[in-house]
């Protein structure tokens, strides 16, 4: 449509804690094995956030290399979105203190919550400001550190999740390249099924809700996982179909890296061979909301995402909610 300006990404930075977690590290915590960890889920290490280490501070780290990848001072950022299941604080939000220890004076900023998919639902709301007009340039991050969240005495959840950043950079590109199309839902009858059941207006937190744990992750394993499995294929599918594209014509698919399985099975359903997909759940585990950004800058730095490039990346998680979409690659 000539009437809206074309929006691509043109800068990917990213930040991971120091600290690797090993499967067999695990072992000595919770009752597991390596084994079973690498045959269930295909994750081998995970990063860990220091004690004192807030979601702030990776996101921050992301963004100035974002950038500076970009060429882009921190005085011409005119919006900064977060996307982040693990803020701060409840209030302010996350991206307000980013925006401060960035130095951007004349940025807006708002933190963004859909979990696992909040990277894509930010990406969507970034790039929509700039092709409206609003703004030029627009920082979107994705920064979680969800091991604060986890129970680590429950082995079905503290297996699958690490922390990162992942941050972008969205201004006008040429026409013909940057966001072709978006796909964005939600089934909020599955909320649920994976979710932090205390600490928010319904459950305040008490001695009751942290006896029980209720202030960290559940989830439904079985569902959740059957959820995802229908999801990212169908959503990649759509993504591409609005693009105008056919699934040949996909060069990379960039896909949440929750579960090798989940991305084995999304791959088939798009008829892509594995060296056309992003893996790398086995480093990194489940990084929420950064999982996607992360992945996206070791497509750049490892050459295999080149100029002319058609991408898929699709996101999923609570919710329930899911959000794709398609680009082309300058």
């Amino acid at each position: 449509m000539p009437d809206f300006v074309p929006v691509g990404i043109v800068g990917v930075g990213t930040c991971l804690p120091e600290r690797v977690v090993s499967n067999k590290e695990l072992e000595t915590m919770v009752e597991t094995t390596d084994e079973w960890i690498v045959d269930r889920t295909g994750i081998r290490e995970r990063r860990i956030a220091k004690n004192e280490e807030a979601t702030s501070d990776l996101a921050v780290e992301a963004a100035r290399r974002a950038l500076e990848s970009a060429g882009v001072e921190p005085h011409e950022v005119d919006l900064i979105i977060v996307a982040t299941a693990t803020p701060d604080h409840v209030f302010p939000a996350t991206a307000s203190l980013v925006q401060d220890r960035l130095g951007c004076p004349k940025a807006g900023a708002f933190d963004l919550s859909a979990a696992c998919t909040g990277f894509m639902y930010a990406l969507v709301s970034g790039a929509a400001f700039i092709s409206s007009g609003t703004f030029k340039t627009v920082l979107v991050i994705g920064a979680e550190t969800m091991s604060k969240l986890l129970n680590w005495k429950d082995r079905s959840t503290c297996i699958l999740f690490g922390d990162g950043a992942g941050a972008v950079v969205l201004r006008e590109v040429p026409r013909g390249y940057g966001l072709l199309a978006s796909y964005l839902g939600s089934d909020g009858s599955g909320g649920p099924l994976l979710q932090v059941p205390a600490g928010g207006s319904r459950m305040p937190n008490c001695h009751q809700t942290l006896d029980a744990s209720l202030q960290c992750l559940h989830m439904n394993g079985r569902e959740v996982y059957r959820f995802a499995v229908r999801v990212m294929g169908e959503a990649a599918l759509e993504v591409v179909k609005r693009a105008g594209l056919e699934r040949k014509d996909i060069d990379l698919f960039i896909p949440h890296q929750a579960n090798i399985r989940i991305i084995e099975a999304a791959a088939k359903r798009l008829g892509l061979p594995m060296d056309k997909v992003l893996v790398n759940v086995d480093r990194y585990g489940n990084t929420s909301s950064a999982s996607v950004p992360i992945a996206l800058d070791e497509a750049i730095r490892s050459g295999r995402l080149i100029s002319g490039n058609n991408v898929v990346m699709v996101g999923f998680g609570a919710g329930l909610s899911w959000g794709a979409v398609t680009f082309k690659w300058q």
